[in-house]
């Protein structure tokens, strides 16, 4: 193989995983049997790849952006039938959607793309993926990962774990500290896993758009009651009734919500005739290390 001369570059967030106990736990997450089809998202120098060619699966399809590791991972790996290799950016290239068997996601989240790589592996609430991906394990940034799995009242709950919850059901896998890659990064992280929910438990579509919009107004001023930040939606005594009926209190805050009580309140909205008005708030996880 042909990785010589090569090192860790920032601009693609690579830090190589090389604890073999991580490794091992990310695989056994996967829980991979030989009809699984595994779609690795940063294989690096093929630390993670060479467990995962070793597992029962059908199939392991790597996305890798950097060009000057291809030809290792080739020389590595071609001689496996059952390895394939996708040369550019996971958020720009046709990802495999294999109609044959399971399809499960091993993905490194790099440093700076961790919300749209998200996006794109599990979808929106208001646009979920049509035919999810049936398991992910994902190395994320600590920070990130306890936002994706909080529970709410929870420091940690946000506009992403309201989303992430209704989209997946979502738990960690292991805590992995900086000495656990070379180079170590600056920050603790951690591997989760997501398991995508059923169609048939996806929000209708006029929910999905209302809960939306009702996490993007009023966690954009999180701190706030729900009675100021809902108020205007509907008339105060309207607005009150739909609170009643979806089981909350207009004196709770929006990090109190748990994310069935959310689609609760947009149900009862919609069904009153009040339509939240999205605000510009941002809730874009924090990036993290790659592993490899």
């Amino acid at each position: 193989m042909t990785f010589a001369g090569h090192r860790a570059r920032k601009r693609f967030g690579q830090h190589w995983l090389v604890d073999a106990g991580v490794l091992d736990r990310i695989v056994a997450a996967a829980e991979l049997g030989p009809v699984d089809r595994v779609l690795e998202v940063g294989p690096g120098r093929g630390a993670l790849t060479e467990r995962l060619l070793a597992s029962p699966a059908a199939v392991v399809t790597a996305v890798e952006l950097d060009r000057d590791l291809v030809q290792g991972l080739q020389q590595r790996f071609g001689a496996d039938p059952r390895f394939r290799l996708i040369t550019g950016d996971v958020l720009e290239v046709p990802l495999p959607l294999e109609a044959s068997g399971p399809l499960k996601v091993v993905a490194n989240i790099p440093y700076n793309i961790t919300g749209p790589l998200l996006e794109r592996l599990v979808g929106r609430l208001e646009r979920p993926l049509t035919t999810p991906y049936e398991r992910l394990v994902l190395l994320v940034q600590q920070e990130v990962g306890e936002r994706i799995r909080a529970a709410a009242g929870s420091s940690a709950f946000s506009a992403l774990s309201v989303r992430m919850q209704l989209l997946a059901r979502c738990r960690s896998v292991c805590p992995v500290p900086p000495r656990c890659f070379v180079p170590p990064p600056k920050v603790m992280s951690e591997v989760i896993l997501l398991q995508p929910r059923p169609v048939q438990e996806l929000l209708p579509s006029s929910t999905a758009q209302q809960v939306e919009s009702l996490l993007r107004r009023c966690f954009a001023s999180r701190r706030k009651m729900l009675r100021n930040t809902l108020a205007g939606l509907l008339p105060a005594d309207a607005l009150a009734a739909a609170a009643v009926e979806a089981g909350l209190s207009l004196q709770q805050r929006p990090q109190e919500l748990a994310p069935e009580r959310w689609v609760a309140l947009a149900t009862s909205l919609n069904r009153a005739g009040g339509a939240a008005s999205p605000a510009s708030a941002s809730s874009s996880p924090s990036p993290a290390p790659s592993c490899s």
